[in-house]
């Protein structure tokens, strides 16, 4: 049997991610002297409140190899292979740890570098077990998902730059011109970083130009696994980002209520911080 294990950068919460017939393991995320397991004993809605109001930002930890290397010992136990799929690389030392985690498990354990985060690795996990549906080996999967990866698009519109500017992910220069000019930045995932795609003033300017940057990207390809994806305590903007796009998706899609929709954790949230609204496809 092989299985598929992913890590909470994807907002899999570990109720859900029985349910998809996939395992989850959890980031660590620290809010003052307090440790919790994102996902776990931390939901998404918990978060959020607690992001809030807090002043310091939280502390997000890679998942170290000890802890792949438990995973590991217990998925391939009866003899199953594990495919694990991870946060991009460029944000995380995540990968790299499961990869040295890895090499005790040779020919049992495969890990993919997500080159993604939140609903864009999500989607390449939700394809991960649309391929072992169709009876492919642990190594055609692998291969599979190295190679579709490079189709995946996640692009968002963030309230604020504050957050990106707090964690170190986005310059303070590109952060200090957002916040004084009131914009709505988008940001995108481009090989594997966050990077800034464009500005607008106002949500319905930001709004369209998300559609647009859609379009540019080639346009969703509505065979593939997607979804919208929104943060905070509110859908609010995601309702009304539903309204704005509508054009996106009334040819492919018989009902909006139809569209698989996810709240970001604290791996992403904690940068994004909260009224953030995105999508996440497989570009055609």
């Amino acid at each position: 049997m092989i299985k598929i294990l992913i890590d909470s950068a994807s907002d899999i919460e570990r109720d859900e991610a029985q349910k998809m017939g996939l395992s989850m393991i959890p980031m660590e995320i620290g809010f003052g002297g307090e440790t919790f397991l994102d996902g776990v004993n931390l939901s998404h809605e918990q978060f959020f409140e607690k992001l809030i109001e807090s002043d310091a930002l939280p502390k997000t930890s890679q998942i170290n190899e000890y802890r792949w290397g438990e995973a590991f010992e217990n998925m391939t136990k009866s003899g199953d292979q594990v495919i694990a799929i991870t946060i991009s690389s460029k944000l995380s030392g995540t990968f790299a740890c499961a990869k040295k985690a890895a090499r005790r498990f040779a020919g049992k354990v495969f890990v993919v570098d997500s080159l993604n985060a939140a609903a864009g690795e999500r989607i390449l996990g939700e394809y991960a077990l649309r391929l072992l549906k169709d009876g492919r080996s642990a190594e055609a999967v692998v291969m599979e998902l190295d190679e579709k990866k490079k189709k995946i698009q996640v692009l968002a519109v963030v309230d604020t730059l504050k957050y990106l500017r707090k964690g170190g992910r986005i310059s303070g220069v590109a952060a200090l011109a957002g916040e004084m000019l009131s914009v709505k930045p988008v940001v995108s995932v481009v090989g594997g970083e966050v990077k800034l795609a464009g500005k607008a003033i106002g949500s319905k300017r930001s709004n369209n130009l998300l559609m647009q940057l859609v379009e540019k990207c080639g346009g969703i390809n509505f065979s593939m696994p997607y979804g919208l994806m929104y943060s905070g305590l509110s859908d609010e903007y995601l309702k009304k980002y539903l309204r704005d796009s509508a054009a996106l998706w009334e040819n492919h899609v018989d009902n909006p209520e139809e569209i698989p929709v996810h709240l970001i954790g604290s791996t992403i949230g904690t940068h994004i911080g909260p009224n953030a609204v995105g999508v996440a496809f497989f570009s055609n």
